[in-house]
């Protein structure tokens, strides 16, 4: 079996923490290499932001990351994507023309690459499998502003791919149940595979030399928080909750550190976005300008060191289908405070392997960081059950359900020509 992978908007070698770099792009990455480990072939295809970019990439075994130049070579908005779709749909054709490949199932990757399934769909007569990560309507019904808002060409897009593509994988039984509610999906259609962690990369280490290596004192309390920097990953209740803290226990002024990793970093403020710009205002106005920190996006690499290094990792979006970041923390043994928004509150059991609060609350926030911060044994309690969950989503586990889903849509699909072709001739 051979699979094109679509992941159009974005690239899964994006730098994370960039404006349309997360979690989505891990998963992709990941799932691929771990799917070419296991003998299935994949080809990711996405649009190239950079001309000088080779067109295949080598990822790993059987893996290769296809760079297609359509549209202008630079960043830009996600939805300006589709006007350039059909040409991106006739390069993949054309590249699988050029090396003589047929593939044998379309695995897409957010609502603008299911669009292109579709697309692919009718001359490739494969099945499609589609994976959404978030949902424009979910995104809709947290948003609070204009600029937050996703655009209901997204929606109509999204509600038509429930109904056409031939299964979605849903992270969570609660993210299925959002497009049950929301779209009126086919619960039949939706399989529920969870997203995956590499528990080789992300495990427990040395708190003391994590900091070390990315430039944090010994005696400080850190609150690291890691993710874009858009108005959904909710830093602004972390940043608020810093300042209760402080209000509450002044001896924490002089150690509290809330270490933001994403965006661009302190010197690079003419690169900032909107959001960055709105944070920085904040811990100003909240005079807590030199306890908080950009740190910008950093590798992956990095990521275990930062996880390792923070007495709490705090992730407080407003919204997650399931929370990546969560995950990576856990696995590496962190104390994870996260909102109970979307697939958070499924990935994490409260006071077992995390703790939960309500989106958006930074009073319960700071509540729970206090709790936290001042009960060494439960913070123990909860980083060893932290380790302990993270563990039942390492990636082969879950490459062997995705490749279960192929194989029999696959056969679905080989079974329903042989059928056609019967007929004919009958």
């Amino acid at each position: 079996m051979r699979v094109a992978m679509l992941s159009v908007h974005s690239s899964p070698l994006a730098r994370l923490g960039g404006k349309e770099a997360g979690g989505m792009n891990v998963y992709v990455r990941e799932l691929a290499r771990e799917l070419g480990c296991r003998g299935v072939p994949v080809d990711i295809f996405t649009r190239s932001q950079d001309r000088s970019e080779p067109t295949i990439q080598p990822l790993s075994c059987g893996v290769r990351l296809i760079n297609l130049h359509t549209g202008p070579a630079a960043p830009y908005d996600k939805n300006w994507v589709l006007t350039y779709l059909p040409e991106f749909v006739s390069r993949v054709r054309c590249f699988a023309d050029g090396e003589d490949l047929t593939y044998d199932l379309i695995h897409s990757h957010y609502w603008l690459s299911g669009e292109a399934a579709l697309m692919l769909r009718r001359s490739w007569r494969v099945p499609v499998v589609h994976m959404f990560h978030t949902l424009g309507a979910m995104k809709n019904s947290v948003a609070r502003s204009k600029e937050e808002t996703e655009t209901g060409r997204r929606i109509a897009i999204e509600q038509r791919l429930m109904a056409e593509v031939d299964a979605v994988v849903a992270a969570t039984s609660l993210d299925r149940a959002q497009m049950v509610w929301n779209y009126g999906a086919d619960v039949e259609r939706i399989r529920v595979i969870p997203c995956g962690v590499d528990l080789r990369r992300f495990q427990p280490q040395d708190r003391s030399a994590a900091r070390d290596r990315v430039g944090l004192d010994s005696n400080e309390v850190v609150l690291l928080c890691v993710g874009r920097m858009e108005p959904l990953k909710g830093m602004d209740a972390l940043i608020r909750a810093a300042a209760l803290l402080i209000e509450r226990r002044p001896d924490l002024r002089s150690r509290l550190r809330v270490v933001l990793v994403g965006g661009d970093d302190e010197h690079q403020t003419a690169q900032w976005n909107s959001e960055q710009r709105r944070l920085d205002a904040l811990r100003r106005e909240l005079r807590i300008a030199e306890q908080v920190e950009f740190f910008g996006a950093r590798p992956q690499e990095q990521l275990p060191d930062f996880f390792a290094a923070a007495d709490v990792v705090a992730v407080p979006s407003h919204y997650e289908s399931f929370g990546l970041v969560a995950l990576e923390a856990m696995a590496c043994g962190a104390l994870v405070i996260a909102s109970n928004a979307g697939g958070l509150a499924l990935t994490i059991e409260d006071n077992r392997s995390g703790l939960l609060f309500p989106p958006n609350d930074h009073v319960a926030l700071a509540a729970q960081i206090e709790r936290a911060i001042a009960d060494p044994a439960l913070s123990a309690q909860l980083q060893a059950g932290a380790r302990r969950r993270a563990t039942e989503y390492g990636w082969t586990a879950i490459a062997r359900r995705m490749i279960g889903l192929y194989d029999e849509l696959v056969a679905q699909n080989a079974a329903a020509w042989a059928a056609r072709r019967l007929a004919q001739v009958s």
